[in-house]
């Protein structure tokens, strides 16, 4: 039986990186308020959001696969999420100027009782940036809708230096990961 995928986000990189698997998936949007607690790991704090958003759309979409993700950058002992405004953008990207970050992504894949939640890590390392490349980073927008301020796939690959790890991860989806989730699902490819 071929079961419809849908994908419980509105973000086009993640749309984007699911038409890789060439499989067709709907989009629809999750309203979740997103409530972090601060407490948690920043793996367990990406599954459970994805979790949540796959849950939402899950709740009236029982035969199909939803898929749910959530992407946090972590510096330090600090979850970035994505800046309020502007000079938040230029503070985060200071703040990661010359140093290594993780990224963390979590996916929950949920179709019916049956859930898979995972997260992938990756190290990320910038240049050391002038005040000036950032502002100019900033001025593009690119930073103001990504979390750490900064997206890998856009202009922000001009700030990164090396990464280690699932580079698309970085940019929203671990899709060669999922590929593998939804196999062992039973999700017919």
């Amino acid at each position: 039986m071929n079961s419809n995928l849908i994908l419980a986000s509105a973000s086009p990189r993640r749309k984007e990186l699911l038409e890789l698997l060439r499989i067709p998936f709907e989009v629809i949007k999750s309203d979740i308020e997103e409530i972090v607690d601060e407490k948690l790991h920043p793996g367990e704090v990406v599954q459970s959001l994805a979790q949540q958003k796959a849950a939402s759309v899950a709740s009236t979409n029982q035969d199909s696969f939803v898929i749910g993700s959530d992407t946090l950058v972590v510096y330090g002992d600090r979850m970035l999420g994505k800046p309020f405004n502007e000079d938040e953008a230029m503070k985060m990207l200071q703040m990661l100027s010359g140093k290594t970050h993780e990224v963390y992504t979590g996916v929950s894949i949920i179709r019916g009782d049956d859930v898979h939640s995972f997260y992938e890590k990756t190290s990320v390392t910038f240049f050391s940036l002038s005040n000036k490349e950032i502002a100019d980073y900033v001025s593009t927008g690119e930073p103001m809708d990504k979390a750490g301020a900064y997206g890998i796939q856009g202009f922000g690959a001009l700030l990164v230096k090396k990464i280690d790890g699932d580079y698309y991860s970085v940019v929203g989806l671990p899709v060669a990961r999922i590929k593998r989730e939804l196999l062992k699902m039973g999700f017919k490819l």
